[in-house]
């Protein structure tokens, strides 16, 4: 009994057959297009087999083709769903040709003025660079685009995720200015909705961090704008870990920072991007006393 990889063979070569005996004159005449149709649904029915032999990169060359018949045939929508199959199969042993596979539907989606559509496939590379190839620069690039698309689109609350996450990075990649300048933008959206009111302390704490990675007195300056545009915050345990950081800084006492890093972090967790830029602002601190 032939396996699921060698009936997947056999349906490739019989696409292929089809579509060769569909080209020229007579295969035109004589039902190429329903040939062509015949072909995709072999490479349809292979990319599956396929997928049962966990053989992703050939189901993923099998979608491929499909979505390059669709597109020779004008059905747009339905090369693009192709591509995005095929991208789902790459992702499990080809980064690249995965995003390949992605860009190629966002190329349609973008063309058909679907570009709710773009946006998710922008954030689903994203999302593999940040997680499987490591490309934080890349990762920026990609959620930087969905926002743009999902602001366009008025998915506000979409493009708002995105971009804490081109601060978050665009942070770790030492881009201050820009990663302040969203913490900022999305703090102030989140002013505007009483449901997301309160999660704009974490953003304006996010962002107080980032001036303190670069200047002392520009981060005293900001700190008291937040506390005019959200008085609240001022009730926040964040806005006092931040005035124990500038009184520490002021009286020279890196041992100080540190106890009272170590007190907040001992009833809120710090997680690894907060470490990160606290270690920073202490390392910063350390190498210019002037600052202080």
């Amino acid at each position: 009994m032939a396996t699921n990889e060698q009936k997947a063979q056999q349906l490739i070569a019989e696409a292929e057959k089809k579509l060769s005996s569909s080209k020229g004159f007579f295969g035109s005449l004589f039902g190429g297009s329903a040939k062509v149709e015949d072909a995709v649904d072999c490479y349809h029915r292979a990319a599956n087999l396929f997928k049962m032999a966990k053989n992703w990169t050939q189901a993923g060359s099998a979608f491929c083709e499909a979505g390059n018949l669709h597109l020779k045939t004008g059905s747009r929508h339905d090369a693009a769903t192709n591509f995005v199959d095929a991208a789902n199969c790459y992702k499990k042993s080809d980064i690249n040709e995965a995003v390949n596979c992605l860009v190629r539907a966002i190329e349609i989606y973008t063309d058909m003025g679907r570009f709710t559509m773009a946006a998710k496939h922008h954030q689903s590379i994203a999302e593999m660079y940040e997680t499987d190839a490591a490309d934080l620069k890349k990762a920026v690039q990609h959620y930087e685009q969905a926002a743009d698309y999902y602001r366009g689109e008025e998915s506000n609350s979409s493009a708002n995720k995105c971009l804490l996450k081109v601060a978050q990075y665009a942070a770790q990649l030492e881009d201050y200015t820009k990663a302040i300048q969203i913490y900022e933008q999305v703090a102030s959206s989140s002013l505007e909705n009483s449901l997301l009111k309160y999660s704009a302390k974490e953003y304006l704490f996010r962002a107080a961090l980032c001036h303190l990675c670069v200047d002392l007195l520009n981060a005293r300056h900001a700190l008291e704008r937040y506390t005019q545009i959200y008085p609240a915050f001022q009730d926040s345990r964040e806005y006092k870990l931040l005035q124990n950081i500038f009184d520490q800084i002021e009286e020279q006492n890196l041992d100080g920072y540190t106890d009272v890093v170590k007190e907040y972090d001992s009833i809120s967790r710090l997680d690894q991007w907060y470490t990160t830029m606290l270690l920073r602002i202490k390392k910063h601190i350390n190498e210019n006393p002037d600052l202080r």
